[in-house]
């Protein structure tokens, strides 16, 4: 793997598996799931996607890559707003279940999207991201740009695993929430009669 597919596989670990996992571990064994409000999860879905757009920007990324520490603040927005959405998609369920599949879909298409820029891309879109690590600099204009698209696949295998996958589990929990009511219903009403 070159520079670029290293550093988007970083980014996936960090919001992808650290961040959920961090977020389930904040929810798990606890008996009862706090609501949050109505506009919390659309913002964070929202911040969410533009940290990762912004970050993608060439003249952003370049500065990450030129100071350690604008480096490290990427990967911890990064993964900060990633451990937002996903907190706010687990205290979701009951009758709002809907608007964390939403989130989770909208989410999944637009970081799908940048993947597909990556593939897609007639030319390298960060061309000094290759020269700026010594150990891959003698690479040529193609390999930055096979490592772009090495990126991207990357990323187009970690999208669907994670945001899709989470949307129909949530999906499916929230059909047998859904029939586990109606049987009881049906249970109550027959009690009545």
């Amino acid at each position: 793997m070159g520079p670029l597919a290293t550093h988007m596989a970083v980014h996936i670990l960090l919001m992808n598996l650290a961040a959920p996992l961090a977020a389930v571990a904040m929810t798990w064994g606890r008996p009862q799931r706090r609501e949050i409000a109505g506009w919390v999860l659309p913002l964070a879905t929202l911040v969410q996607i533009a940290a990762l757009w912004a970050w993608h920007a060439p003249p952003f990324l370049k500065r990450a890559l030129e100071f350690p520490t604008v480096h490290l603040l990427m990967n911890a927005s990064l993964f900060l707003t990633a451990f937002l959405f996903w907190r706010a998609v687990l205290l979701l369920h009951g009758k709002r279940s809907w608007q964390p599949i939403v989130a989770l879909l909208m989410t999944s298409k637009l970081y799908c999207l940048l993947a597909v820029l990556f593939v897609f891309a007639p030319r390298a879109l960060y061309p000094a991201f290759a020269a700026s690590h010594t150990a891959h600099a003698t690479g040529t204009l193609n390999a930055t740009l096979a490592d772009q698209q090495l990126a991207g696949l990357i990323m187009l295998v970690a999208c669907p695993v994670t945001y899709v996958l989470a949307g129909v589990v949530i999906a499916a929990r929230w059909l047998l929430t859904m029939e586990e009511d109606e049987a009881g219903s049906r249970t109550g009403a027959a009690a009545w009669t």
